[in-house]
Order: structure tokens, then C-alpha cells, then sequence
């Protein structure tokens, strides 16, 4: 797989834009993924409490979503230089301004909104689109999965970084920090963004058709309706596990270390996992990956629910998620460019991370419902192992061609 990944990537300049673009994704990702880690210290030092320190965090859920689509529209429209910096930025500033806004209002504005959306702006959307124009076809399959990786890893290391400096420094100098590493990022910006190569005949078939009716051809075409329900589905799956997999394990009578020991066994698996659907978005046809991944999710919930609830029983159970977490993104880019073409990927992709947000949204919230309802996940372990299965047989009609 290395070295198929190594020979993928061995033309000019596309080790420097995939690298640059995951690199950009580790740091907005990692900095998402470890905002949960700030409830505590935040809920003891002001009274704004759980519920509104959850809202807030609940709207960066739905606004990291909305910030995809506008994000990818800006990148095609403009360059994806200006959008890039000013995510940063917009991610940096939140970070820095939530220690002063300490009510429920100003978390709302701090994390999420301007975190949140600065995130969503250095986030898939932008940087697949970029990087699919500037590197040659044989390549985007093994480079989104890179770029993946980048994401995954970020998730994996940030939250012990992040949690080693809540404990040295305090939650304030911790986001103090979360700030400077965001403008960390700055400078990779223009490795990613150089200019274009000279235009291929995927690029060329694209440039000609306006921006209103791609858009209106995407949203009358079937295959990608389907795309995006199963997409929606992973939001369900994912929002929902790393939302409530702490409560699941705390219902088992474990101690909390196996939630974050499984949580971090799935961001490791997922680099492994990016990597591996990336070389496989070059060999086969994404409907195909698409439907394994999601039909693999429904088998290994089947085996979670069979199994006596134990520590290793959650890390393998981790580490068979992992193994697709993210990694649906490659082979879902990779459709949206094959039925629409390079031009405004950007926008489209970005149209189908708001519906996996949107089920991520739905995934979390019911999580909690059902919960307070039920006292237990039971109904939520088997409304997700439906939709993985759905989502595996929604993405099969989907028109794919093999190139």
C-alpha cells in the first residue's frame, strides 16, 4: 500500500500540496475535536453551566456544517488563499476572545461561531477542492486520503496536547496556545495554494459551465441525492459515537479512561484508514468502497451488541470504527468529482458535509434524548446500525463512471 501511496505521490510538486493540505486539516481538526475538553474547567470558572456551555458547542456542530458550502462557494469564486487565512484567523480569534465572553451569548459568538467557522473554512471542503486542481487524476485518490490522515491525526494528538496544557498552564493559557497553533498553519497556506498547473482535459470540460447550472444539475440528480443521504448517515454515526461512547462506557460500570482510550484508537485507526480508502478510490469504483464501509459499520454494531461489554470489547470495537470514521470522505470527494467535475467540487463537497452534519446534529441530539428517556443507548445502537446498512444499499444505484 506504501508504496503504491509513494509512486501516487511522486510527481512534482503533489507531495508539497497534499502534505501542506493535511497539515492545515491536522490543526483545524485537531482544535475541534478538543473544545469538549474546556466544558469542565469553563462550567467551574463562570455561570453560564452545562446546558449553555453544550448549546454552544451544539451550534459549532451545525455551523462548522453551514461554513462547508460557503466556504467551497468562496474558494471557487475567489481563491482559496483568502479563505483559507481568514478561517485561521476566524479560528484563532474564538480561541483567544472566550476567556473574556465567559456568558452564554459569548461562548455562543466564541466557539460557535468564529471557531467554529474558521474551522469549517480550513476544513474538507476547501482543502480537497484545491488540492484535486493542482495535482493529476491518478494522484487525487491517494491524496485525499493523505489529506484525511492529516485530520485523523490531528484528532489523535491533539487532545492529550490540549489536556497535558489545561493541567500545566490552566484552560485559559491552554486556548491561549490553541490559538497560536492555528496560526501555525499560515504559512502552509501558500504551499498548498501556488499556482494552478497547466489546465488537463478534466479541468477544461468543467471551466465552461456556469456556476447556476452545475448547481441546479446537482440538485436534480439522483445520484447525488443518494451520496448525500448515505453521507448524512455518517454524520448520524459519528456524532452520535463521539458525542455518547463516554456515557456508554460509564452505563458499563468502566472507568473513563477506556472512553478516551477507545476514542483515541479510533482517530489512530483512521490515519490507517484515510490511507487506505485513498488507494482504493484509484482502483475501484467509490459507490463500491462507500457501500463496504457503511455495511462493515452495521456488522461490527451487530458484534458490539453480542459481545459481553468489557475494555477490549469497546477497543476493538474502536478500532474496527476507526478504521472508516473519516475515511468515507476520499470516495464521496471522488463521486462528487466524477459526476460534476473539478470546477466547483469545492462547493458541491461542501453541500455534502452540511447534510453529514446535519445528521450529525440529528445523532447527538437523540443520543441524549434517549438517554434522558430510556436510561440507556439500547434504541440508539439499533437506529444506527439500520442506517449503516441503509446507507450501504442507498449508495449502490449511484450512476459512478469508471474513471
Amino acid at each position: 500500500m506504501f508504496n503504491q501511496l509513494r509512486l501516487a505521490l511522486s510527481a512534482p510538486n503533489t507531495l508539497t500540496v497534499t502534505l501542506a493540505a493535511a497539515g492545515i486539516l491536522m490543526v483545524t481538526m485537531g482544535t475541534r475535536q478538543s473544545l469538549g475538553l474546556f466544558i469542565a474547567p469553563i462550567n467551574s470558572a463562570s455561570d453560564v453551566g452545562i446546558v449553555g456551555i453544550s448549546l454552544a458547542l451544539a451550534i459549532g456542530q451545525f455551523s462548522w456544517g453551514l461554513a462547508q458550502p460557503i466556504a467551497g462557494l468562496m474558494a471557487d469564486r475567489y481563491g482559496p488563499q483568502k479563505v483559507l487565512i481568514a478561517g485561521l484567523l476566524l479560528l484563532a480569534l474564538g480561541s483567544m476572545l472566550t476567556p473574556f465572553m465567559l456568558s452564554g451569548t459569548g461562548l455562543i459568538i466564541c466557539l460557535g461561531i468564529l471557531a467554529a467557522v474558521g474551522s469549517g473554512f480550513g476544513s474538507f471542503s476547501v482543502l480537497i477542492g484545491a488540492s484535486a486542481k493542482r495535482i493529476s487524476q491518478e494522484a487525487r485518490g491517494p491524496a485525499s486520503g493523505v489529506i484525511n490522515a492529516g485530520g485523523s491525526l490531528g484528532q489523535f494528538i491533539g487532545a492529550p496536547i490540549f489536556q497535558g496544557l489545561i493541567q500545566a498552564i490552566g484552560w485559559v493559557g491552554a486556548l491561549w496556545a490553541m490559538a497560536v497553533v492555528s496560526l501555525s498553519a499560515l504559512p502552509l497556506i501558500k504551499k498548498l495554494t501556488g499556482q494552478l498547473p497547466a489546465p488537463t482535459d478534466s479541468l477544461r470540460l468543467t471551466e465552461g459551465e456556469s456556476f447556476g447550472k452545475t448547481i441546479r444539475g446537482a440538485f436534480t440528480n439522483p445520484s447525488y441525492f443518494l451520496l448525500n443521504l448515505g453521507f448524512f448517515t455518517c454524520g448520524f454515526h459519528i456524532a452520535f459515537l463521539v458525542t455518547h461512547l463516554p456515557g456508554e462506557v460509564s452505563l458499563c460500570g468502566l472507568p473513563a479512561t477506556v472512553a478516551s482510550g477507545a476514542l483515541a484508537i479510533i482517530g489512530l485507526s483512521n490515519i490507517f484508514g484515510s490511507l487506505y480508502a485513498g488507494q482504493c478510490v484509484a482502483r475501484y469504483r467509490s459507490k463500491y468502497i462507500l457501500a463496504v464501509m457503511y455495511g462493515s459499520r452495521a456488522l461490527l454494531i451487530v458484534g458490539y451488541l453480542l459481545l459481553p461489554r468489557s475494555d477490549w470489547t469497546f477497543y476493538i470495537f474502536a478500532a474496527g470504527l476507526g478504521f472508516t470514521w473519516l475515511a468515507t470522505v476520499p470516495p464521496t470527494a471522488a463521486i462528487v468529482g466524477k459526476l460534476f467535475g473539478l470546477r466547483y467540487l469545492a462547493t458541491l463537497f461542501g453541500i455534502s458535509m452540511l447534510s453529514h452534519q446535519i445528521g450529525g446534529f440529528f445523532g447527538a441530539y437523540l443520543g441524549g434524548l434517549t438517554m434522558a428517556e430510556w436510561g440507556n443507548l439500547d434504541a440508539m445502537w439499533y437506529a444506527d446500525m439500520a442506517l449503516a446498512g441503509f446507507a450501504a444499499l442507498v449508495n449502490l444505484p449511484i450512476r459512478e463512471s469508471a474513471s
